[in-house]
Order: C-alpha cells, then structure tokens, then sequence
C-alpha cells in the first residue's frame, strides 16, 4: 500500500496560495485556466484556513461588478476543508474523497502549512498501481515463477 507521500511531487506543482485578505479577483486569476482547480487560503503564518474552488468564485462573482470587487477571500472560502497528510494512506484519502464527492484534497504538514493539492486522479492512479502489483505477485505465485 501507498502512502499520500509517493505522489507528494505531482500534488506539489498544483499548489497555489492566497492569504486570507486577499481579494477574490486575484483568486479568480489564480484559478484560470485549467492548470489549477483549488487555491488555499493562508493566514499570517501560512496555516491552511480555507480552500476557494472555481465554483466558489462563480458563486461569488455575480455580486462583484469586474475588476473592482473587493470582496476578501476568506469572506468566500470554504471553511471546513478536508485535508490529508504525506503520511496518510492512499486508501483512507480515496474513502474521504469519494464519501465527499471531492475533486480536490489539500495536502498539509503537521503544522496545516499547505505542500500540495491532492487530485482524485492521483490517488485512483496509485491504488491501481497497487492492484496492479498485487495481482502479479499472486501470478507469479501460482505460476510457481522464482520457486524450485
């Protein structure tokens, strides 16, 4: 079994960060496009405190008129975010993001400082590759492969 750890580099470059007085258009642009789907929110000393997705900006952007909205981020995040740690297990994450119908986990350290955005894709890719591996240990062992 895998921990949240081996797949710790490909979450790391979906981080991006906003502190929590920052303003919800400069989390609009950190959301365009299609390589990040979850900013976290810091406050003063880098501690997760909420996460914005693009639907929440959606939500929250018909009240702003452009440009000049000056609605704070933590005035929009999500409050209660479910996060993981490296040293969680893949499958306990995968429990937590499907019972949530999450697309997105933040990864945290013990101090809840963000190291990285944890997608559902990654977390099926290594369970997989743990059925994988699984399964051809049991071939080989019925296969009698590396035994005399």
């Amino acid at each position: 079994m895998k921990k949240i750890s081996n797949i710790l580099p490909a979450a790391q470059k979906r981080l991006v960060t906003i502190s929590a007085d920052g303003l919800l258009i400069d989390a609009a642009r950190l959301l365009n496009g299609s390589q990040f789907n979850l900013v976290v929110v810091c406050n003063d000393t880098g501690k997760m405190t909420g996460v914005i997705s693009k639907t929440d900006v959606v939500s929250r952007i018909s009240h702003c008129t452009g440009c000049s909205c000056t609605m704070a981020a933590a005035d929009v995040m999500t409050k209660e975010v479910a996060s993981c740690r490296p040293g969680d297990w893949m499958k306990d994450v995968w429990s937590i993001i499907k019972e949530r119908g999450l697309k997105n986990v933040p990864v945290v350290d013990e101090n809840s400082v963000p190291v990285g955005i944890l997608n559902a894709r990654d977390v099926l890719q290594g369970l997989l590759e743990d059925v994988e591996y699984e399964e051809q240990l049991l071939r080989d062992y019925v296969m009698c492969v590396g035994y005399r």
